[in-house]
């Protein structure tokens, strides 16, 4: 379970960990023990997000701040909020919304409220008339209209995806955590930038590679990570070798894929061969040396 990975990251037991950063939040405690080598790994997004319900006095609420501006929360009757986030402390139950909740209407200026927990389906709990609106983790909000509820403009808590996270006392004191550490970080960089990314390689005729280059530049969707490679194509004719094509190799992303195609063969290009990146390592990442950084080193 999620869960657990933090919980074994906070014993001892496990050295790095990949859980979502609510979990890391509910259940880390803000332990700075913890730390997060990469904050988003692109997948398993998520929001922990206010919603209210569709109709009624909420008809025309559309903000956290009109929300806000309501005239039904008082002292006597609170805005009555049900989550169903807790963290564990000890032999304890702590309300997440405690830290987060709370706070967050603070600020926002919604004084009057009460936050429950609820198990279960939190989005019944509106039409049930336990709660007068939901803080709950998001992903499509699918769920969310099918109960006529909605999320507000400004009413975001906290924003979630996969992330990185280690052990302080691992990465300082146990051999080789750091550097494995370091190689993982390198290859999931590289793995996140290379996403959506296509290898192009076409021939092209031409007198020189500079005039080729100029030719490519020429075209929007040509110019890559930071320009074309152009090298010679050498083949042999009358006993001679001569180099009459040119080897054009770029990086496209691919919602621009088709269109390099047409412009590379608006300027000569054939024999287009198009295939998948795995990998791009740049310089060195900035998560590094933030890391080292976060350990004092």
């Amino acid at each position: 379970r999620p869960k657990d990975i933090v919980r074994k990251l906070l014993s001892g037991d496990l050295d790095l960990g990949i859980v979502g950063l609510d979990i890391l939040t509910e259940f880390g405690q803000g332990n700075e023990d913890l730390i997060v080598v990469h904050e988003a790994l692109e997948y398993g997004d998520c929001r922990l997000s206010i919603a209210i319900p569709q109709y009624g006095i909420f008809e025309n609420v559309n903000s956290l701040e009109e929300l806000a501006k309501m005239p039904q929360w008082t002292e006597e009757k609170p805005l009555r909020v049900a989550t169903g986030f807790t963290y564990r402390k000890s032999d304890l139950t702590f309300l997440l919304t405690v830290q987060l909740g709370p706070k967050f209407m603070k600020d926002n200026g919604i004084k009057h409220v009460a936050f429950s927990t609820a198990d279960g389906a939190l989005e019944a709990a509106p039409a049930m008339g336990i709660a007068d609106a939901i803080l709950d983790l998001v992903s499509s909000g699918t769920t969310l209209k099918e109960n006529n509820l909605k999320e507000i403009e400004g009413g975001v808590v906290l924003e979630s995806q996969a992330a990185l996270v280690a052990s302080r006392k691992s990465l300082i004191g146990r051999n080789g955590v750091l550097e494995t550490t370091h190689e993982m970080l390198e290859r999931l960089e590289a793995h996140l930038r290379a996403m959506g990314q296509f290898t192009v390689t076409a021939n092209m005729r031409g007198s020189s590679a500079e005039e080729v280059a100029e030719r490519v530049l020429s075209q929007p969707s040509l110019s890559g990570l930071q320009g074309p490679t152009v090298s010679p194509v050498f083949n042999k004719r009358d006993g001679k070798v001569s180099a009459d094509y040119y080897a054009i190799v770029i990086c496209v992303p691919k919602k621009a894929l088709y269109k390099s195609i047409q412009q590379l063969r608006a300027i000569g290009g054939s024999g287009v061969l198009i295939s998948p990146l795995t990998y791009i390592f740049d310089e060195e990442t900035p998560r590094w040396r933030q890391l080292l950084s976060k350990l004092g080193l």
